[in-house]
């Protein structure tokens, strides 16, 4: 069982907290950096900045609904860097919205996932998406 370094793309502070217990609660705990918006997650993953030392992450989990660049923009922006395209982006947010559903399908997202309301559906949902890219997926950069 490998351990993962995700990045989460979260604004809301109450949400980043739970997905961060959600990941750690696990037997592999995972290595999770938080950035606030699509800006500071670009700077993050190109190492620019305050990130000139951050981790390549295996995962992205993205908020779609962001101050200053927004997910859609973050995942567009993701997509279109020879750099960045092949980290998954899983969108984890609380829009069920059919056009944001297939917007970001269409901007090459690797999932899209609705934030359930509950504490424990939501921890549950998160430790799931954990699972998936820990145990069954494979990766790129040789950790498969």
């Amino acid at each position: 069982m490998r351990n993962l370094q995700i990045l989460v793309v979260e604004d809301d502070d109450a949400d980043a907290l739970m997905i961060s217990e959600a990941l750690n609660s696990t037997d592999a705990h995972a290595a999770v950096d938080r950035v606030v918006d699509g800006r500071d997650a670009l700077d993050y993953l190109r190492g620019e900045g305050a990130y000139s030392t951050a981790k390549r992450p295996d995962l992205i989990l993205l908020d779609l609904n962001m101050p200053r660049m927004d997910g859609r923009e973050t995942l567009a922006a993701i997509k279109s860097d020879d750099r960045l395209k092949a980290i998954p982006v899983v969108i984890l947010t609380t829009s069920g919205a059919a056009p944001d559903i297939v917007a970001s399908y269409q901007q090459r997202a690797n999932a899209y996932v609705t934030k359930p309301f509950g504490l424990d559906d939501f921890e549950s949902t998160v430790r799931q998406i954990d699972r998936f890219y820990r145990e069954v997926a494979s990766l790129p950069g040789g950790k498969a």
